[in-house]
């Protein structure tokens, strides 16, 4: 009863505080044409991949407009210095808690960086649709955006300490899950038979894609280990003792990069209005034959870029050295950690052939039903949807199963 009731809090805590930063997306900064601009910005590629994570803040430019953007923006950068510094390394392999503090402090000074940077891009951007603008209105929308967006990265970590789940994920996966309502109002508002059918195509899709999503999540190749001790104790392979290697390692990120980079030249021509730009803008838009093809290369290139980030070859060959054990028929330290590599490659590309498989799916399902109503559930929201409910789910699990073990001990 106990459990409950302390499981019962920490989910109430998280849904209260995803409730707050909902809310505040829809207040809004003072001394705009919300209108005009909502109207305007309506169909920019750039604005409607960055209200994935936003839950629709950069077109109603509310308090939380910039939501946990600022966060993950500083995390990246974070994660890419901690491999080419030697000190962030060092700070966090070898300082335990204090280092990982550390890095998060670190994260944290970061992220109101960005904000500021992010903030001001913003209070420029929407000059147009500003009934005065001026260097008051300026520094009063920086700071407004850039407290709104610490006060999510406070919100998301409270998540993480005291209720369940990643703060951060669940942010974006609220986010996500906000969109979905209006989508299947916008969708149901011209009922009728031909749109029933439509609807059918779209559902066998969607499940389809579910399913390769997960395939993808939980995909792991289990590379067996065996140790000194384990062969004097049974002197035979151990099933239970294995290294696993995930299939996509990089998770949503090498997407989320691909998309971006997509949009990042549309965007460019839209606000430079060069005409000398279009032929080469036009190539990373929808309508050009070579889309899909620039878009698997930048998938695979992301996905071996972050898998390279991720893991370390010649730190899991020297680990398993220190522990003493070793892969059956590989001889310890350079030759594992080549074998590893090889090995890390394989499922690299495989899982990139997987990741554009689901980031196709959608144009297949918007060319055979012609609904674009859920341009918004591509592969990128798809992929951050079943993550983050896998990863809630074996977290809820896990502190079931410890809370149970350690009654039984008592």
């Amino acid at each position: 009863m106990l459990i409950n009731n302390i499981l019962i809090k920490k989910i109430t805590i998280t849904v209260f505080i995803l409730s707050i930063a909902r809310m505040g997306i829809f207040v809004p900064i003072p001394g705009i044409d919300h209108d005009t601009f909502y109207n305007k910005i309506s169909n920019n590629t750039l604005v409607n991949f960055l209200n994935i994570f936003s839950g629709g803040g950069f077109s109603t430019i509310g308090i939380f407009a910039l939501g946990i953007v600022p966060y993950i923006n500083a995390s990246l950068v974070i994660q890419l210095l901690t491999k080419i510094i030697p000190q962030l390394e060092k700070m966090q392999k070898d300082e335990g808690e204090s280092g990982r503090q550390k890095i998060i402090q670190i994260t944290r000074y970061l992220t109101l960086v960005w904000a500021i940077i992010q903030s001001i891009a913003i209070s420029l951007w929407i000059k147009p649709y500003v009934f005065y603008w001026n260097m008051s209105f300026l520094l009063d929308t920086m700071i407004s955006l850039t407290t709104g967006s610490m006060i999510i990265m406070w919100l998301s970590e409270i998540i993480t300490e005291k209720g369940i789940g990643n703060g951060a994920s669940l942010l974006i996966f609220q986010n996500i899950i906000s969109n979905i309502p209006q989508q299947i109002k916008t969708l149901t508002s011209d009922y009728n038979q031909e749109i029933f059918i439509k609807i059918s195509f779209f559902c066998f899709f969607f499940i389809l894609m579910l399913i390769l999503t997960v395939l993808i999540q939980e995909g792991v190749r289990k590379i067996t280990i065996i140790s000194i001790r384990q062969l004097l104790k049974k002197n035979k392979l151990d099933p239970q003792s294995y290294l696993p290697l995930k299939l996509n390692q990089g998770g949503v990120m090498p997407i989320v990069f691909a998309s971006a980079s997509m949009a990042i030249p549309s965007y460019i021509q839209e606000i430079s209005n060069q005409i000398k730009f279009y032929k080469l803008t036009n190539l990373f838009t929808y309508n050009s034959p070579f889309y899909i093809l620039i878009y698997g290369v930048l998938i695979i290139a992301f996905s071996y870029f972050y898998s390279s980030l991720i893991l370390n070859t010649n730190d899991i060959s020297q680990n398993l050295k220190k522990m003493g054990a070793s892969i059956p028929n590989v001889r310890p330290g350079e030759e594992t950690s080549k074998f590893l590599q090889k090995i890390i490659n394989r499922l690299t590309f495989l899982g990139s052939m997987f990741l554009f498989t689901i980031a196709l799916v959608p144009s297949i399902i918007s060319q055979i039903t012609a609904i674009d109503t859920f341009k918004g559930l591509g592969a990128t929201s798809l992929l951050i949807l079943v993550g983050v409910a896998i990863d809630t789910a074996k977290q809820i699990q896990t502190y079931v199963i410890s809370e149970q073990y350690e009654s039984l001990m008592k």
